[in-house]
C-alpha cells in the first residue's frame, strides 16, 4: 500500500524533483517507509511514489520500478494477491526462464513490470487479482496510462490545470498531492457540491475541484502530450457483471452454492494475508466481518488479531457481538471502548483525512478502529462491500416489501400518509417502537420512519431508491449557481438489464455508494494513520459468483445474506450472529444539541454563510434551529453543510 503521484507537462518546470517531492511528502501518511522520484525532463514527466512496505521489505521494491525491457516506468499503490501465481506463468512463457532473466526480489510491482513487458498494460492487468491504482509511463509511445482496479478499492484523480500548450496534467492518490503542484487551481466544482448534498459524498468522475475527476472502477486513462484529451476506457464492468451474471445464474441447488461461495471466499482470504508484516482484522461481530475473521482463523496456525471499538450510547455499540464471535473463533481480540470526547477529537482532523467534502459519520468510528488496530498491526482485513454483493442493507428488505405494497395505494392518498407519518418526531416514534414488535427489529427507528414516509410519493422502485439514498432531495434549492449533473444514478444510469428492482438498488450501490462513499471512508480512515486495508470481498471472482447467485438465496423469509449466513454458521453458532442489523456510527444528532453546538454554530453563522456565498442561508438556518429546539432531526442535511464547511476552513490554512 502506497501513495503515488505525478505530473506531464510540455512546459518548463523549475526544479521537477523539487515539485516532485512536495506532492509526495503531501502525501506521507501514505507510504512512510521510502519514497522515489523520477523525472523524464525532455518528456515532461514525472512520478513519485511514497511506500508503506507490506512485502519485499527489501530495496527490491523501492518505486519508481522500471520494466525489464527498459520500457515501461511505474508508480503503483496497492497489492496483486496472485503476483506469486503469475510470476510461474511469466516463467512459461518467457524464453530464459523468467521476463527479467532472473527476479529482483518478491515485490508485485516487480511481477506486474514484467507482465506488461511480456503481454502489454491492460492484459496484465486482467490477470491480475487485487487492489491497485497504478501510473505507467510507456517510453517508446511516449504516453501516460492510469488504471484503477475493478471496484475502486485505492483512489486516483487526475485533470489538466494551467493554460495552453504549458497546461500540466496532474494525477495521484489524493487531492493534496495535486494541490502540492504550483499549478493547481482550487476552485469549487458548485455542482459537483450539489452532488455531495445529496450523496453525502461526491461520485466518480467528479470531484469538489473544477476540472479534476476521479478515474472510475475498472477503467484505463490514456494521456500523451500528442493526445492531450484524456482516453477513457473500462477493462471491468459491474454493471455487466450483474447482467450476465443475472442472464446465467448459477445452475446448482443451494448446497452445492453454499459450498463454491465458501471455497471463492476462503481462497480469498488466504490471498488476502500475505504480507510481511503483522496482520489482523476488524471485527464488528456482525455477518460480514465474521464470516472475513472466520475464514482468516481457519487458515491460521496461531490466534488471528482482531480488533473493535464500543461505544456507551444505546444502539451503536457492537463491541459485546464482536467479543463474543471473537471468543468463539479464539482470536487475539482488542476492544476499545471510546468516549465522546475521544471521538469527538477526531473531527479536526476530518478535513485533512478525507480531502474533500466527505459526511458519512461513520467516518469517525472507522478511524477510532484503524487508529486502534494500527498500535498492533500493519494490515488489516475488513468485512466492507458484504451488503452490495449479498442483499443486506435494510433498505433492500423493505423496498421490496413497500413498493408491492405502495403500488395499490394511489399516489394521492400516499402522500398524505407521508406528511402525517412526519408529522411525529423521530424520537416520538423511537420510543413508540419499543412497543411495535416490527418496529424494534430496525435501530433508530424514528429516523428511518421519517425516511421511508418521504419516499411514499415515488412512481417508481428507481425513483424510491434514489430518494431513500438522497440527503438534500432538492440539493440545487440549497446550493447557490450549482446544478446537479448527470450520475450512474441518474442521466447516466445503466440499463442493468434483467435486474429486478432490487438487484437494481445493489447494483446501483455497487456503483457509486460502494466505491465513493464505503471504500473511500475505509482508505482514508486506515491510511490517514499508515495502515493498509484489505476487503476480501472484493476479489473480483467473489464479485462474479455473487451476482450469478439466484436473488431468492440471498433475500429469504424478508432477511438478507442468506447464502453468506449458511457460510458463517458452518464457523459460528446462529445464536452468535442473529440480531436486528446496527449501523457502524455515532449519535451525530445529540452531540450537534451539546458538545459540538458551538463549533457547528460558529460554521453555520448567517453572516458567514452569506459571505462564503455557497448555501442558501436561510434553509440551512432554519434546519439548525429546529434541530436545536428537537422539532426535527436533521443531523444527516447539517452534517453534509458542516462537513463543507469544515473543509473549506481547511483550505484556507
Amino acid at each position: 500500500m502506497c501513495g503515488i503521484a505525478g505530473f506531464l507537462t510540455a512546459g518548463v518546470v523549475d526544479l521537477p524533483e523539487a515539485t516532485l517531492s512536495r506532492m509526495a511528502d503531501a502525501i506521507r501518511h501514505r507510504g512512510p517507509n521510502d519514497s522515489g522520484l523520477w523525472v523524464d525532463r525532455a518528456a515532461g514527466i514525472g512520478l513519485a511514489h511514497r511506500r508503506l512496505s507490506i512485502v519485499d521489505l527489501s530495496p527490491a521494491g523501492h518505486q519508481p520500478m522500471v520494466s525489464p525491457s527498459g520500457r515501461y516506468m511505474v508508480v503503483f499503490n496497492g497489492e496483486i494477491y496472485n503476483h506469486l501465481d503469475l510470476r510461474v506463468v511469466l516463467e512459461k512463457v518467457c524464453a530464459g526462464g523468467t521476463a527479467v532473466g532472473g527476479w529482483r526480489g518478491r515485490s508485485d510491482t516487480e511481477t506486474l513490470l514484467a507482465g506488461f513487458d511480456t503481454w502489454g498494460i491492460i492484459a496484465t492487468i486482467k490477470r491480475a487479482i487485487g487492489m491497485f491504482a497504478i501510473a505507467v509511463w510507456d517510453r517508446e509511445s511516449q504516453a501516460l496510462t492510469l488504471v484503477r482496479d475493478r471496484m475502486g478499492e485505492k483512489p486516483l484523480y487526475y485533470g489538466w490545470q494551467g493554460q495552453g500548450e504549458k497546461a500540466c496534467f496532474l494525477f495521484g492518490s489524493e487531492l493534496k498531492a495535486l494541490r502540492a503542484h504550483p499549478d493547481f487551481s482550487s476552485e469549487v466544482n458548485r455542482d459537483a457540491l450539489c452532488l455531495f448534498m445529496r450523496h453525502n459524498y461526491i461520485p466518480a468522475p467528479y470531484s469538489i475541484y473544477q476540472n479534476i475527476f476521479k478515474l472510475p472502477p475498472g477503467c484505463s486513462l490514456t494521456v500523451s502530450l500528442r493526445e492531450r484529451d484524456p482516453t477513457l476506457a473500462g477493462y471491468w464492468s459491474l454493471a455487466q457483471v450483474a447482467e450476465s451474471g443475472v442472464a446465467s445464474s448459477f445452475a446448482g441447488n443451494a448446497q452445492q452454492a453454499v459450498d463454491e461461495l465458501e471455497g471463492l471466499l476462503k481462497d480469498a482470504v488466504r490471498q488476502q494475508m500475505m504480507a510481511d508484516v503483522p496482520l489482523g482484522a476488524f471485527l464488528s461481530g456482525g455477518i460480514d466481518s465474521s464470516t472475513v475473521v472466520a475464514l482468516m482463523q481457519a487458515q491460521s496456525e496461531r490466534p488471528v488479531k482482531t480488533f473493535t471499538i464500543g461505544f456507551n450510547e444505546a444502539g451503536y455499540n457492537e463491541a459485546v457481538n464482536a467479543k463474543a464471535v471473537a471468543k468463539h473463533l479464539g482470536t487475539d481480540h482488542t476492544e476499545l471502548y471510546v468516549s465522546a470526547e475521544q471521538a469527538l477529537a477526531v473531527i479536526p482532523r476530518l478535513p485533512f483525512l478525507y480531502d474533500e467534502p466527505f459526511s458519512d459519520s461513520s467516518q469517525i468510528p472507522t478511524y477510532l478502529v484503524s487508529e486502534l488496530a494500527k498500535q498492533h498491526v500493519t494490515v488489516s482485513l475488513s468485512g466492507d462491500a458484504g451488503d452490495e454483493l449479498f442483499c443486506g442493507y435494510n433498505r433492500y428488505v423493505m423496498s421490496n416489501t413497500w413498493w408491492q405494497k405502495m403500488q395499490s395505494i394511489p399516489l394521492a392518498l400516499r402522500q398524505v400518509a407521508s406528511r402525517v407519518l412526519t408529522s411525529v418526531s423521530p424520537d416520538r416514534w423511537n420510543q413508540l417502537a419499543r412497543w411495535l414488535p416490527t418496529a424494534s427489529r430496525y435501530a433508530n427507528f424514528g429516523d428511518k420512519l421519517h425516511k421511508g414516509a418521504a419516499v411514499l410519493g415515488s412512481q417508481s422502485l428507481d425513483e424510491l431508491y434514489l430518494r431513500l439514498i438522497s440527503h438534500w432531495s432538492f440539493p440545487t434549492d440549497i446550493v447557490l449557481q450549482g446544478g446537479e449533473p448527470p450520475t450512474a444514478l441518474t442521466g447516466h444510469r445503466p440499463d442493468l438489464c434483467g435486474l429486478d428492482g432490487v438487484q437494481r438498488m445493489m447494483a446501483l450501490d455497487g456503483l457509486s455508494y460502494l466505491p465513493d462513499d464505503i471504500l473511500a471512508k475505509l482508505d482514508r480512515a486506515a491510511m490517514g494513520i499508515s495502515l493498509e486495508s484489505r476487503v476480501p470481498f472484493l476479489d473480483y471472482r467473489v464479485v462474479e459468483f455473487a451476482w450469478r447467485i439466484p436473488q431468492s438465496m440471498k433475500l429469504r423469509d424478508a432477511a438478507g445474506k442468506w447464502i453468506l449466513r449458511q457460510v458463517l454458521y458452518r464457523y459460528v453458532p446462529k445464536g452468535l450472529i442473529e440480531r436486528p442489523k446496527m449501523g457502524f456510527g455515532v449519535p451525530i444528532d445529540v452531540w450537534l444539541r451539546g458538545p459540538l453546538r458551538h463549533w457547528a454554530e460558529a460554521l453555520l453563522a448567517e453572516s458567514r454563510l452569506r459571505a462564503e456565498g455557497f448555501f442558501d442561508p436561510v434553509q440551512v438556518r432554519r434546519k439548525w434551529e429546529e434541530h436545536l429546539s428537537g422539532q426535527r432531526n436533521w443531523q444527516y442535511h447539517l452534517w453534509d453543510v458542516l462537513m463543507f464547511q469544515a473543509w473549506l476552513e481547511e483550505q484556507r490554512r
